[in-house]
């Protein structure tokens, strides 16, 4: 339900262990057991109609889920109410799919678990599950949404999600996860390193040092002593079922931190209000209530120190994060409401960096000349005036229902990544985690697999006590289609020759309907003005 409002999920394997405790707050002492569905058919089991709405589409998922954990008959599905691919959808706007990611989604869910009757869930079928549900919502691109998979260390299985060799089966669905491991203090790195130097996975996450500290340069206070995890790209530290709440700004844009203070405050009155509304989920009101946790982010930080130095960052940094406190406190008093269990993070950013031309988050740009791709539905009326434009287009290599359009991009006179080594960039999160951050730094560390490699063990030896998550990318192209890729100046100048500006012109505007406002008893069905 979350990832079909484009919300990004975060998910442990502790189904797997036992242990667990539900949302009703039943303590689960032992892996569950995967019961398997009873032979259905039109004779046994009572077609289910799928209405052609969100909320039919996860009503659906739930029926088949129940079926295989309760031991009920395998529901029969009626997908003819789904609109057909290429139609429009009014409320959250875009063009339709059609049914075909929903079935491929329900044979992989009888895939993952029927071949589990009678036997314990385990940790492989939790992420495949997951990550079926993540493909099905990205299907067509009409929705975004992210995951994260936080396993044991101390399991192999679970390390080995993205090794394709291992897990062939999971090659056209992995990728919608990022994988990371709960790290114990004193742990030994070194079986974690050894495969992350091949595909940049798993990461790691320091619980302990989320739930004892807000930024790590200051005491421990427990303030999030209840806290399980984080969101997808590790900038906010979350409880279960919490929402994170994100702003971010753009310091290098500023001429005086004077000015900066100015935009610092329009961010969290922004983020601060949010948390005033209310989801159609009971159980996560209750936390966000609670906890009115906000994350006002930076982007554009390497920028910031080409053009200013370190220590006018951190003169930013502490200052504005004291500013922050100052209003919290003011305005939470105002609102009646509940102080922000935490404040500042750093996110890593992705459009909205692109639309204000700020390098993405705490990052340095991949190189000074990149492409970065886009995937665009191929019932898209947007791709047409792209390659009449004279941009690249290929084929998907992930969803058979995109294509990937290619933008040349020059980044200017920053220093690239490349140039930038992988202690710096721990030191750089590092730095951020103490000052600004009292979440959390959403940071991805670059390496040479050769050279630097064989450190990161000893280096996050020491950082374990300084960061609270982490995760590395190797800089030899680990993934096809990336969504960035480094290229030369010659290649830059090839992709952007036949560039000319686009002409949106013939595309159809379409604006979304939005939901009318309901309660219990009934919904506001009348828009506009009638005539008297």
């Amino acid at each position: 339900d979350a990832s079909m409002l484009g919300v990004g999920v975060g998910f442990d394997v502790k189904g797997a262990e036992g242990g667990v405790t539900t949302r009703m707050g039943v303590q689960r002492k032992k892996p569950i057991l995967v019961q398997g569905a009873r032979a259905g058919g039109t004779r046994v089991s009572k077609i289910f109609v799928i209405p052609d709405s969100r909320e039919g589409w996860v009503e659906s998922v739930e029926l088949l889920l129940d079926a295989y954990f309760d031991g009920r008959t395998d529901p029969t599905f009626d997908y003819r109410l789904i609109r057909k691919a290429g139609e429009p959808i009014k409320r959250f706007g875009g063009k339709s799919s059609g049914p075909e990611p929903l079935m491929i989604l329900h044979a992989g869910i009888r895939r993952v678990l029927g071949a589990l009757r009678g036997q314990h869930l385990t940790q492989t079928a939790i992420v495949d599950l997951m990550n079926l549900i993540g493909k099905c919502v990205v299907a067509g691109n009409v929705r975004r949404t992210a995951e994260i998979a936080i396993g044991p260390a101390s399991s192999s299985e679970f390390m080995d999600l993205k090794n394709y060799g291992k897990n062939p089966h999971r090659v056209t669905y992995g990728w919608t996860s990022n994988n990371s491991i709960f790290c114990d203090p004193g742990m030994d790195f070194g079986p974690a390193c050894d495969r992350l130097r091949g595909n940049g996975e798993p990461g790691f996450v320091w619980l302990h040092n989320m739930q004892r500290y807000g930024r790590m340069g200051d005491p421990p206070n427990d303030k999030d002593h209840r806290a399980r995890g984080g969101n997808p790209c590790l900038e906010q530290t979350l409880e279960s079922f919490e929402l994170c709440c994100l702003v971010e700004t753009f310091p290098h844009r500023h001429d005086s931190l004077a000015d900066y203070l100015e935009t610092l405050e329009c961010a969290y009155l922004y983020a601060k209000t949010v948390t005033l509304g209310e989801t159609h989920w009971p159980h996560v009101n209750r936390v966000m209530l609670r906890n009115r946790r906000i994350g006002c982010s930076m982007s554009g930080i390497a920028q910031f120190i080409s053009s200013r130095g370190i220590n006018e960052l951190k003169e930013w940094c502490d200052t504005g994060y004291g500013a922050i406190q100052k209003m919290d406190e003011q305005f939470s008093d105002e609102f009646a409401v509940p102080r922000s269990i935490k404040t500042t993070s750093i996110k890593p950013s992705g459009t909205v960096s692109l639309l204000a031309g700020a390098t993405a988050g705490m990052h340095y740009p991949i190189s000074r000349y990149a492409m970065r791709r886009i995937a665009v539905p191929k019932n898209s009326d947007l791709l047409p005036p792209l390659i009449e434009a004279g941009y690249k287009v290929e084929p998907s290599m992930w969803d058979k229902l995109s294509m990937q359009v290619i933008f040349p991009v020059d980044h200017g006179p920053v220093r690239a990544a490349e140039e930038v080594s992988m202690f710096e960039q721990l030191n750089l999160a590092e730095f951020l985690q103490q000052y600004w951050a009292d979440n959390q730094v959403s940071c991805t560390v670059t390496f040479d697999p050769d050279v630097e490699g064989p450190q990161i063990q000893h280096a996050l030896e020491y950082y374990q006590y300084k960061l609270k998550g982490i995760s590395f990318l190797p800089n030899s192209k680990p993934y096809g289609q990336m969504p960035w890729e480094a290229i030369d100046e010659r290649t830059y100048r090839e992709l952007s020759a036949d560039i000319k500006p686009v002409n949106f012109s013939p595309v159809k505007a379409t604006s979304p309907t939005p939901e009318l406002y309901c309660d219990n008893e009934g919904c506001d069905l009348s828009l506009g003005t009638t005539s008297m």
